[in-house]
C-alpha cells in the first residue's frame, strides 16, 4: 500500500482492483480510494511456491516468504532434496485399509509389527495422535485411526468416522481391550461414549485415557475441570 498509516481499529478496506481498493475510517465515517502496489517482487512459479507454503498449517504468509528464500538459498542441499521426497512421498504413500494410518505400504508397518501386542487396541482421532503416542513410547499395541470425532453440528455422524471398521475389527476377536485415546473435548468424549454403546456385549474391555493433573503441572495454574477430573480418578499412592 502506498502512502498510507497503519489501520485504527474498525478500519476495513475493500478491494476494487490489482490496483485500487477503498478504505473506510470507522472515526470519520469517510470513504477513500487508496492505490495498491501491483509491482511483483517474483516470479509466478516463486509466488506459487510462496501461497503453497502458506497454506501449511503453521506457516503464514511472512513465514511461508522465509521458509521460500530458506529453500531457494538451500537449492542444491535441501530445496532439491525436499522437492524429490515429496514427489516420491506423492506417488508411494496411502491410507492403511486395517487401521487407517498413513504409510507407504498396506498394510501398514503398525499392523504387521509382530513386536506388538495384538490384543490391547489403540483408538485415535487422527494420524497425528497416532504419531504422538508412539513418541511417547509407553505402550507397544496397536491402533486404529478414527479419521475424526462425532459433530452433528458440523454434519458428521457415525457414518463419516471409521467406525464401523473398528467394530469389524472387534467382532474377529483377539482383541482383549480397547483404550480410547480421544481428545478431552465435547466431541471426543460424545465419540467415546457412542464407541462404548457400540462395543455393548462384546467380550472387550474398554478404557480411556486419564485426566487430570499433567506431569510437571502446578495447581495453582490448572483450571477447575482440569482439577476436577483429577480428583475423581484419584489412584493410591
Amino acid at each position: 500500500m502506498v502512502g498510507v498509516a497503519q489501520a485504527a481499529p474498525g478500519a476495513e478496506d475493500v478491494p476494487l482492483s490489482n490496483s485500487r481498493t477503498i478504505h473506510y475510517s470507522p472515526f470519520t465515517g469517510s470513504f477513500r480510494t487508496v492505490l495498491m502496489s501491483s509491482k511483483r517482487i517474483a516470479g509466478p512459479e516463486i509466488e506459487r511456491l510462496i501461497q503453497l507454503l502458506a497454506k501449511v498449517p503453521g506457516l503464514g504468509p511472512r513465514s511461508a516468504r522465509r521458509a521460500a528464500l530458506h529453500l531457494i538459498k538451500k537449492k542444491e542441499q535441501l530445496f532439491v532434496p525436499l522437492a524429490g521426497a515429496m514427489a516420491e512421498a506423492v506417488d508411494k504413500v496411502r491410507v492403511c485399509s486395517t487401521c487407517g494410518n498413513v504409510d507407504t505400504v498396506d498394510p501398514c508397518t503398525t499392523c504387521t509389527d509382530p513386536r506388538r501386542d495384538p490384543s490391547v487396541l489403540i483408538v485415535v482421532e487422527d494420524v497425528a495422535d497416532l504419531w504422538a503416542l508412539e513418541r511417547a513410547g509407553a505402550m507397544n499395541a496397536r491402533y486404529h485411526v478414527l479419521g475424526g470425532t462425532l459433530s452433528p453440528l458440523d454434519g458428521i455422524g457415525p457414518d463419516d468416522l471409521n467406525i464401523a471398521g473398528l467394530i469389524q475389527r472387534l467382532a474377529e476377536g483377539g482383541i482383549s481391550e480397547v483404550i480410547l485415546a480421544v481428545n478431552a473435548t465435547v466431541e471426543g468424549q460424545t465419540t467415546a461414549h457412542y464407541i462404548t454403546d457400540q462395543t455393548a456385549g462384546m467380550q472387550v474391555k474398554v478404557t480411556r485415557l486419564a485426566h487430570g493433573v499433567p506431569v510437571g503441572g502446578e495447581l495453582d495454574y490448572l483450571d477447575e475441570g482440569t482439577l476436577a477430573a483429577a480428583l475423581k480418578s484419584r489412584t493410591v499412592f
